[in-house]
């Protein structure tokens, strides 16, 4: 499952089934500086439609690349504080290495290919769109 979330991404609870060896999770969290500058906070828009197709495009690809028992994506847009949680994956596997390559690969393929965009606010200066060609 891929989402696009206006509402704060919180920790799945749900057991695991017995045969998963292995859940690597990946939370990319908005920090308070970047390139130098004193960030106060960060705003995602997105193509709704599209980037959740695209999403479950490259977990369809995620599951046939890698021997993954599950994989999820969710992606916050709208205004986001220091902290926040900006995008969460998860990947479970009966082994350790395809879920961290299951997890790496969908990080590295959202931040590449699905239409959301990254406004960073400064503490000092005019906020400015960060890779505004859905490569952020």
């Amino acid at each position: 499952m891929f989402r696009i979330s206006e509402t704060p991404i919180v920790a799945d609870d749900t057991p695991l089934p017995s045969h998963v060896g292995a859940s690597v999770t990946f939370e990319g969290i908005v920090r308070d500086v970047n390139d130098g500058q004193a960030v106060e906070s960060l705003e995602y828009e997105a193509y709704v439609a599209l980037a959740e197709k695209e999403g479950e495009r490259i977990l369809d690809e995620c599951r046939a690349k890698f021997d993954v028992v599950a994989v999820t994506c969710v992606h916050r847009i709208g205004h986001l504080e220091i902290g926040d949680v900006a995008i969460r994956v998860v990947a479970t596997a009966v082994h350790r290495g395809a879920a961290f390559d299951a997890c790496r690969y969908v990080v590295d393929e959202v931040k590449s290919r699905v239409p959301i965009w990254k406004k960073e606010h400064y503490a000092e200066g005019a906020p400015h769109w960060i890779n505004s060609d859905a490569s952020a």
